[in-house]
């Protein structure tokens, strides 16, 4: 009966250091100052342009896939990539110096410190209009969003991942006459809206589109943005999600990656 006491004993107390060792922890961790904002907010506030939407992670990333509408700024400079932060400066002279413009800030994802780390210079440095789309680039390709591609982006990937994937927009017959090194050609004209109908389709089924890996890059190009935006749709929604669109006209694209690079 006494050791059954006693043990009783013990675990109350190891029970009782666990929850305030935890109460500790919790305390000791940085309170929040910025409010998080949904998907669902955030597609507003790109309809509208209400907000700044600042993309807080490095240009390169940024160039290969992001939000569309958001922009980008250079680093804060003598910071170890490790903790890599947005230069406030540079912000401050993409808002001509408006410290109460409403921004808004996503990086990579709910384990993603750029943009907390960013919200916090920007209020030590007299920000009032500051919030976080928290669930960043990866959520959003999750719900259904694609994403915008740079011109170096694109040029950057193909160097460096051969399993990238090109769909070119254009009609077959200017496909025909030249496209990009490796692209597939899904014209706008034959893309239907719906899924599992027209020539995504088919896509599918003969292999332009990568089925066996729905994590592939993906970039459709295309005469005009708009074009290229509706077939990265089109294709994002038969569950890939890494799609991303060039606003660019083809010919800058073409004539870009014809260069060599510096």
């Amino acid at each position: 009966m006494r050791t059954t006491t006693c043990l009783a004993a013990v675990l109350v107390i190891v029970a009782r250091a666990t929850f305030l060792q935890a109460q500790s922890t919790t305390s000791a961790q940085p309170p929040v100052r910025t409010q998080e904002i949904s998907t669902k907010e955030l597609e507003t506030i790109l309809e509208t342009r209400s907000a700044t939407v600042l993309d807080a992670r490095p240009h390169r990333e940024y160039a290969i896939s992001h939000i569309p509408g958001a922009v980008n700024v250079a680093p804060k400079p003598g910071v170890p990539m490790s903790m890599y932060v947005s230069d406030v400066a540079e912000i401050g002279r993409l808002l001509n110096g408006n410290k109460s413009a409403p921004l808004v800030l996503y990086c990579n994802g709910p384990h993603c410190g750029k943009s907390k780390r960013l919200a916090d210079e920007l209020l030590d440095a007299g920000y009032s209009n500051v919030r976080r789309y928290q669930l960043g680039i990866p959520m959003w390709r999750a719900a259904g969003g694609v994403c915008q591609v740079e011109i170096e982006g694109i040029r950057h990937v193909l160097a460096h991942d051969r399993t990238a994937v090109v769909i070119d927009a254009r009609e077959l017959l200017a496909f025909q006459k030249g496209t990009i090194a490796g692209a597939r050609n899904i014209p706008r004209s034959l893309v239907l809206d719906g899924k599992d109908v027209g020539e995504v389709k088919r896509a599918k089924d003969d292999g332009r589109l990568p089925m066996e890996d729905h994590n592939t890059r993906i970039f459709v190009i295309a005469e005009d943005a708009t074009t290229a935006r509706y077939v990265a749709e089109a294709v994002t929604r038969e569950a890939f999600h890494n799609v991303s669109y060039f606003a660019g006209p083809y010919a800058t694209l073409r004539t870009f990656l014809t260069r060599e690079e510096p």
